[in-house]
């Protein structure tokens, strides 16, 4: 066997825990420092319900959870405002002149331009300024934006 190829064995190493516990052993290491021993680990002491929480895993976690259901949150009120009447004729990008042509008329938000739609298609030609080609641009748009138009389906 060759010399000076093994570690050097210490036979009286000291175990030192975090909990303050200490005590001796062999091994290669002089001093050796845990974290959890038998004197303090849930499982020997009978405190089951105890948790360990080593480095802020419990803390990462509940982070995460939070992070998540912040971000479902979000989602559902994205999509909720995406859809919601009260939105403003200006977020659609019909051009100005049709949106300045519904602002005259007094209608200013998709809930509004959906009433007077469900008067009738004549009841939205009629407005000043707002031809058919601004009023199929319309639907076409609300359509791509989920809204449910109210009446039949019309050549559009």
């Amino acid at each position: 066997m060759k010399k000076d190829t093994h570690p050097t064995y210490y036979p009286d190493a000291q175990v030192i825990c975090s909990c303050g516990n200490t005590w001796t052993t062999g091994s290669t290491r002089k001093v050796i420092k845990t974290e959890i021993c038998s004197k303090c680990h849930p499982f020997f002491t009978g405190q089951q319900q105890r948790l360990i929480d080593i480095e802020g895993q419990v803390d990462r976690f509940y982070r995460r959870l939070q992070a998540r259901q912040n971000y479902i949150e979000d989602k559902k009120t994205r999509e909720e405002s995406r859809v919601s009447p009260a939105r403003p004729i200006t977020d659609l990008e019909m051009g100005s002149r049709p949106t300045e042509a519904l602002a005259k008329a007094g209608i200013t938000t998709v809930g509004e331009f959906m009433a007077k739609l469900a008067e009738g298609e004549q009841a939205v030609l009629d407005i000043a300024g707002f031809g058919r080609k601004s009023f199929i641009d319309m639907k076409k748009k609300l359509r791509q934006l989920g809204y449910e138009l109210p009446g039949g389906e019309e050549a559009a």
